[in-house]
């Protein structure tokens, strides 16, 4: 049975960048189609539903944190996962960028090798993510379909992105466990620190938002991390 090659949309403006990256992408088996604008990237990743958008903050017409946000709110295009590329290696840029909806970030220059690890990483996940049909995670009035990425609270769904899915629910497989950042990050990444403290604290502000009435679920433990539990 053949494989079916993973689709990667690249949203860059830049050629030679754009150029190098579907080089690189395609020699690894990925069919890659390009995009040089904002606009351009939105548009083409609602019509082909890529594996995945490689998406470049930096964009003529409409920026990556935009698209981003479009995308994420489209119900339609909201489960598809992001990698954004950011040309200067600040806290906000990788903080934004999360707190949009992107799964992971790269900063420029980078390594095609290591961008490709990344993208496998985060399809990885996704995947395994999907494989678990069966895994049903719960805490007092929130519960959590991993195999249909299905979150509900009081028995109303919540849209979360897959950094926050996930999130929540390594939170949740051992309620009252305390998680420091760190393993926060290794958990979500693989191993591979490519975030900061302050991105994780983000997510978890996010995740309470989203919650609701279950946000106090995720507590803060002074001096060490998170945790997660329905008793106060």
């Amino acid at each position: 049975m053949a494989v079916t090659r993973k689709r990667i949309l690249v949203v860059e403006d830049e050629q030679d960048i754009a150029e190098m990256i579907a080089y690189n992408l395609e020699r690894e088996g990925f069919q890659v189609e390009s995009a040089h604008s904002g606009e351009e990237g939105l548009s083409k990743a609602k019509a082909d539903h890529p594996d995945l958008v490689v998406l470049d903050i930096m964009l003529p017409e409409m920026n990556g944190l935009d698209v981003c946000r479009a995308l994420r709110s489209d119900r339609a295009t909201q489960g598809i996962p992001i990698v954004m590329l950011t040309a200067r290696d600040e806290e906000i840029d990788v903080v934004t960028g999360l707190e949009v909806g992107a799964d992971d970030y790269i900063t420029k220059p980078f390594s095609p090798k290591v961008l490709i690890a990344r993208i496998r990483a985060v399809l990885r996940r996704r995947r395994e993510s999907e494989e678990s049909r069966s895994e049903f995670l719960q805490v007092g009035k929130l519960t959590m379909d991993r195999g249909k990425h299905r979150v509900m609270v009081t028995g109303k769904a919540v849209e979360l992105t897959h950094t926050e899915f996930e999130l929540l629910c390594v939170l949740a497989q051992r309620p009252g466990w305390v998680f420091s950042r760190s393993q926060l990050i290794d958990s979500l990444r693989d191993g591979q620190l490519v975030i900061t403290d302050r991105a994780i604290d983000v997510q978890v502000a996010n995740l309470r938002k989203k919650l609701g009435a279950c946000g106090h679920y995720i507590q803060t433990v002074r001096g060490v991390g998170y945790r997660m539990t329905e008793t106060p």
